[in-house]
Order: structure tokens, then sequence, then C-alpha cells
């Protein structure tokens, strides 16, 4: 039981890669806080995963939700040590396309979100006496991709570096993950699947990443196993930024 005794929060844990991390941190050992706008989906997964877990609807961009997460995970199971800001959106647009509407609201959600999160946190884990805060980015943090997400992925980056340097001082670690294509429920009911299997074929691992494989590094990351990480990006791409 790896993080028996912890008590962690996940961001967008309703569904696809959050659920996945939700599940494998309670598995050890860990209370779980899972948080979603998707009322319905994450209430059954919190019911199905038992006493450990609590669901809360959440709209990560909204600053007086972060202090009622907080404020719940400690009243339900204690200070939280453990963060995993994985909500976030991406849209495949151009320049062109994109109006300010689209691009702000990729900013709020995908940035401003980690901002928020690591800041009601902070508090909570020196309660803790220490803790581990996991932002996930992407590969499009660390190349190239689409206007907003790009932008977005690249700042989750760099807020990871400020904070850890920020927050050694109260044992507290900051570590970003950075997955590539990764086979999520979302992916294989979009329209772009198939073309997404064929791109597949020119990652060096000759396949797309399974939620599970990001869930591994993220769980070695909010363990004490990683207790010498912290400011360090993570990547889980099979090979396809090392081209």
């Amino acid at each position: 039981m790896r993080l028996e005794n912890k008590v962690a929060v996940v961001t967008g844990a309703a569904q696809g890669m959050g659920e996945s991390h939700a599940r494998k941190l309670l598995s050890e050992g860990a209370k779980v806080v899972i948080t979603d706008l998707n009322e319905e989906k994450g209430s059954a997964l919190a019911e199905s995963l038992g006493e450990n877990a609590l669901f809360i609807k959440h709209d990560v961009t909204n600053e007086d939700d972060w202090k009622n997460v907080i404020e719940k995970t400690e009243d339900k199971f204690g200070p939280a040590g453990i963060l995993v800001n994985n909500a976030g959106i991406s849209r495949n647009k151009s320049i062109a396309e994109t109006t300010l509407d689209d691009y702000m609201s990729t900013v709020n959600i995908n940035q401003v979100s980690v901002f928020l999160g690591m800041k009601y946190v902070h508090p909570s884990m020196i309660k803790a006496e220490g803790g581990s805060i996991v932002n996930i980015s992407s590969i499009n943090g660390i190349v190239g991709g689409a206007i907003g997400y790009t932008d977005t992925k690249f700042a989750v980056r760099g807020m990871t570096k400020a904070a850890a340097l920020e927050f050694s001082k109260d044992n507290i670690r900051v570590n970003s993950v950075h997955p590539g294509v990764i086979e999520t429920p979302m992916v294989k009911e979009g329209d772009s699947y198939e073309l997404i299997k064929e791109f597949a074929q020119s990652i060096p691992s000759k396949r797309m990443g399974q939620s599970e494989d990001v869930t591994n590094l993220v769980l070695f990351l909010a363990s004490d196993e990683s207790n010498y990480s912290t400011g360090s990006e993570f990547i889980v791409d099979g090979g396809l930024t090392a081209q």
C-alpha cells in the first residue's frame, strides 16, 4: 500500500485518465476525492469505490469551488497530501479559427485551474506536513501543437517549476507529467480515431498509450518513492518526442 494514510484530490476524475488515476491511488491505500463537472459519472464512480472515495462537483476555473473542495476534503478525510491536476480540454483549431472566447476558455481550464489548485492545496499540505502535486501537461508542453492547447501545456510546465521552488521549504514536491497519444474513451469515440490509430504506427512503441501507462507514473510521483524528484518533467509517450 504505497499511499497508505494519504489523502488525494484528483480533478477531472469522473472518466478517462482521471478515473484511472483515482482508482489506482485508492487501490494503493489513499483516500481519494474525485472532482468533476460531470455529477452523474463522478457520483457513480465514488459510490462504486466505497467509503474511501468522495465526489465533489467542481468547476476547476472557479476560485470558490476550489475553496469548497479543500474544505470538504479536510472535513471528510483530513488534510490533502496529494493533488493531481488532471482536468483539461483540447481544441484543434487554427489561429484564424480560434475566437478569443475559445482561447480564454482553454487558458482558464488548462492553466488557471492548475494555479488555483496549487494555491489552495498548499495550506492543506502544510497541515499534512508535506505533499506531492502532479500537474498533467502534455507532450505539447515539450513540442509544438495546436494554438491554445500548446500554450497552456507549456505554461503548466513552467508553473510546475516555479511552484516546486517556492514549496520545497514546506516539503511539498511539484512535478509535471507529459502524456503522448493516449487511447482514452474520448479518443475512441472521436471522428479521428482511425487516423490516430494509423498515426500510432509511426510512434517508436508502435501503439497508443493506455490510461494505465500514465497512471503508473502518476502513482510513482504521488508516492514517497519519488521523494527526490521535484520541478521536473516526466514524459510518457512511447518515444514519440525522442524522434
